[in-house]
């Protein structure tokens, strides 16, 4: 099995090739770019894990389609004499891409999916119906995705439009990469934006740079002149605050911030990549509407409250090099920060938006419910 056709070759975040014997899995270098566009082959999930701890690869949707993909190709190189030898190697392989990255939720939930579909394999079943039975699975996270990421674009563009009161294409703002290199193709928030495009609806899309990775910079951008995004620009993190001011004063203003998310709780706190928390400060000062867009796997109901997030620190090195910081200081680098849900106006995902409620909480665990 094949995987679904890409947006754009130049915006292709892996290449998969589920017809081959043993099948394979290519992921562009998201570190590398945008000067450079070259793909790491993962032949096992031991080379997947790698690729995610690194930030090679990263986004939450795609580290999850990663780690399927990953699994479903090693798998292709085995040949396990019965369901019991391959049931303990999936169960092995899960619990150690767990470990790759911790704070995105997405890859908890695809691995326990694949849990829950080894635990219910009969207790005599043949080997191979265990494997077509996986390869089924982890292929369909792959095509859900893009699927998904259409659906929140959709959703989306039609919230930010029923909202507009200016009654004129919009100008949006975004934070890191939403975009086709953050998932299989299309994007969350960033797909958001190429909705509105498509309406004719996107006036400008303004990415903020991302410190201290970039991903902004490298990536969004990257991906705004690949698509021709309308009115598309790069501003510096610390920028954000002065231009939503201004523009409101020239009559232009920022109609509504969108981002991603690696873990919704069930209040709807939400982490995302740091920089987001001072985004929707922000937002919420100059009146300017903040958004979440992710797929609904994001929602973590078992997580009551945004503290109870576990939130990865990245090596000081990354911070310090990118800053040209003076060898010796001491810095503080987490990859995420959690925005409480009082400052965030909805969460946009591929079943519709979560509103605030009469009390004005985003109750994301209600949301969850009506679709069990």
């Amino acid at each position: 099995m094949t995987s679904p056709p890409p947006e754009s070759a130049a915006l292709l975040s892996l290449r998969y090739d589920g017809a081959s014997v043993p099948r394979t899995l290519s992921v562009l270098d998201q570190l590398l770019l945008p000067q450079t566009t070259s793909y790491v082959e993962l032949p096992d999930t031991s080379a997947a894990w790698s690729v995610i701890r690194s930030m090679q690869v990263r986004g939450a949707p795609l580290i999850a389609v990663v780690a399927c993909l990953a699994i479903n190709v090693e798998m292709s190189s085995r040949a396990d004499a019965s369901a019991s030898t391959l049931a303990a190697w999936l169960a092995d392989r899960t619990s150690y891409l767990r470990t790759s990255r911790p704070t995105a939720v997405n890859l908890f939930n695809a691995m326990d999916g694949l849990d829950a579909l080894v635990a219910a394999f009969p207790s005599d079943g043949a080997a191979d119906d265990l494997a077509a039975a996986t390869t089924e699975y982890c292929t369909e996270v792959h095509r859900r995705d893009l699927a998904d990421n259409r659906a929140i674009g959709s959703f989306g563009a039609g919230a930010l439009l029923a909202a507009n009161a200016r009654g004129r294409p919009l100008n949006i703002m975004t934070v890191c990469n939403t975009g086709s290199l953050a998932t299989s193709g299309y994007g969350t928030a960033l797909g958001v934006a190429r909705a509105l495009e498509a309406q004719q609806q996107l006036k400008s899309v303004t990415a903020l740079e991302t410190r201290p990775y970039n991903q902004g910079s490298r990536l969004t951008a990257y991906e705004i002149l690949k698509d021709g995004l309308s009115g598309g620009r790069l501003i510096c993190d610390s920028m954000a605050a002065s231009l939503m001011a201004t523009s409101a004063a020239g009559g232009d203003h920022i109609d509504a911030a969108v981002v991603g998310a690696d873990r919704i709780c069930r209040n709807g706190d939400t982490a995302n990549k740091i920089g987001t928390y001072q985004l929707a400060i922000t937002c919420k000062y100059h009146g300017v509407p903040f958004y979440v867009a992710a797929p609904f796997s994001t929602i973590d109901v078992n997580m009551a409250v945004g503290e109870d997030i576990e939130i990865e620190e990245r090596p000081s090195e990354e911070l310090l090099e990118s800053a040209r910081a003076p060898e010796g200081v001491k810095c503080w680098n987490p990859a995420f920060d959690v925005t409480p849900a009082d400052l965030i106006t909805g969460i946009i995902t591929e079943k519709g938006v979560i509103t605030k409620d009469e009390e004005g909480k985003l109750d994301a665990l209600s949301f969850v419910n009506k679709f069990k």
